[in-house]
């Protein structure tokens, strides 16, 4: 058998190259106005059938790019969720505490509209067991955020900010349940003061 040749994305045929482009604009042209009928409808009314209706593409033509409506609004929230990370770089960022990293990024969330009600829509469902795909990605989500969360707190316990002796796996745990547990409370009654409910851990830690 002869062997395989190994070529990259800049060997391929000009015309497969082409057509590859246009399909990955047209999915990105899709994600963006599909966000914006999650705004409108939410989560009940963001079938894949209302959606291709409502950016007017044929069913089987949404079908080409999602397969599934859990799909879709995963691929949903990575498009958002790009857009938000852009928000957020900073050269401050990597060095921010762990309270006030989190009081940032809730304070963006809430100023995109409809990502606190998508975050919690896909949240909700991966507790149902059909939904491995969904539940697959936020398991691993929620260790990152609580191990980066964690490298946070150690940092800051070792230049004197934070407590001594507390375990920072822990104290990750917690800080990340209040944050995701105040947005939902946000989202119920935008009253709740999110960012100054979790400013109050600033106090709670400090030495």
């Amino acid at each position: 058998m002869a062997p395989r040749s190994e070529t990259s994305d800049d060997d391929a045929p000009i015309g497969r190259r082409g057509s590859y482009s246009k399909g990955v604009a047209r999915r990105q042209e899709i994600l963006d106005r599909a966000v914006e009928v999650f705004r409108e409808r939410g989560p009940e009314g963001t079938s894949l059938r209302r959606v291709a209706e409502e950016i007017g593409v044929s069913h089987g033509a949404l079908l080409h790019y999602f397969s599934s409506r859990e799909q879709l609004l995963l691929a949903l929230y990575e498009h958002t969720e790009k857009h938000r990370n852009e928000l957020r770089e900073s050269e401050e960022h990597g060095r921010r505490g762990a309270v006030e990293n989190l009081v940032d990024a809730a304070s963006v969330n809430v100023h995109l509209p409809g990502y606190v009600q998508l975050y919690s829509t896909l949240v909700a469902g991966s507790l149902e067991e059909e939904r491995t795909e969904t539940r697959d990605y936020f398991v691993r989500r929620f260790e990152r955020v609580r191990e980066q969360t964690a490298e946070r707190l150690r940092r800051q316990q070792e230049a004197g900010e934070v407590r001594p002796g507390l375990d920072a796996d822990k104290l990750a745990a917690l800080l990340v349940a209040a944050s995701d547990g105040l947005q939902t409370q946000w989202l119920l009654e935008e009253t709740v003061d999110l960012e100054g409910s979790l400013e109050l851990f600033e106090e709670l830690l400090r030495p």
